[in-house]
């Protein structure tokens, strides 16, 4: 019977490793936008097909934010809601930052293109990787990413999430961490870096588990977008990709029934053993 042992220990050790697998990374950094396009396409491709910005969840596929439908009253200089994106167009995420709040960047012929309404040298700085809006935090460099079922209030979870960036010239500054529903950390994965200006960084991690996201924080940089800062690391935003928000499910993920199994199934064969 010790054999029994050794293949339920050895069984429940495979199954702990499944659930707890590297998730896959898609990383890139580059000059301009053919530098990442790959990457940020075999992402989109992992996560599936593009849905509708509609109430409700498709349970599968992803969504996607560009900025670039966003309308002009709620563009620079006025202030982007952090629930635009559930309620206004709803894709299943609201954002929420611990500075004063969000903007997305003027279109031409309206504004000041690339948060030139800021700091004029801005827009040398920065290029957009689907043309021409960008999106920031004010006040801060933390956007807090958080996910609901699209249209609704109730909360949501997804299997992946990534971001484009623009300008990110140090290592080891511009990253997004994800949370799980008890507010763990899944991991904190940083952006790959390129120096110089109007440079492009793309960064999407998915979970092979399933939808256990339920939150992600993403750091841009290390200073806010203000008149002062302009030889600083200061960095933006570009298209948000996500796998599909989803209601967390009542039964345990396929992975978590496998350990629950597997560990009756050692109870049984020990408690065999020794009545043996």
């Amino acid at each position: 019977m010790q054999c029994s042992r050794i293949v339920f220990g050895a069984a429940l050790a495979c199954a702990v490793a499944m659930a707890q697998a590297d998730p896959l990374i898609f990383s890139a950094a580059g000059a301009n936008a053919a530098a990442i396009q790959s990457q940020v396409d075999a992402y989109r491709a992992s996560l599936g097909t593009l849905n509708a910005n509609v109430p409700g969840s498709f349970g599968f596929g992803r969504r996607e934010i560009n900025w670039d439908g966003v309308p002009d009253s709620f563009a620079a200089t006025n202030a982007l809601p952090g629930n635009f994106f559930n309620v206004n167009s709803p894709r299943g995420i609201v954002m929420a930052t611990p500075g004063s709040g969000f903007q997305v960047s003027a279109n031409s012929g309206v504004g000041t293109i690339d948060f030139g309404n800021i700091n004029a040298t801005y827009p040398g700085l920065f290029a957009p990787f689907s043309a021409q809006r960008l999106f920031t935090a004010l006040g801060s460099t933390i956007t807090d990413v958080r996910f609901f079922v699209p249209g609704t209030t109730t909360p949501g979870v997804t299997r992946g999430f990534g971001a484009v960036f623009t300008n990110v010239d140090l290592e080891d500054t511009t990253g997004i961490e994800f949370f799980d529903l008890a507010d763990q950390l899944l991991g904190h994965y940083f952006v790959q870096n390129t120096p110089g200006d109007q440079t492009l960084s793309f960064l999407g991690v998915e979970f092979i588990e399933g939808p256990i996201v339920a939150r992600v924080r993403i750091t841009s940089g290390n200073q806010i977008l203000a008149s002062t800062n302009i030889s600083a690391n200061v960095v933006v935003m570009d298209d948000f990709i996500y796998g599909e928000p989803v209601a967390p499910r009542a039964i345990p993920e396929p992975s978590t029934l496998s350990l629950l199994m597997l560990a009756m199934a050692i109870t049984i064969g020990s408690r065999r053993v020794k009545r043996r």
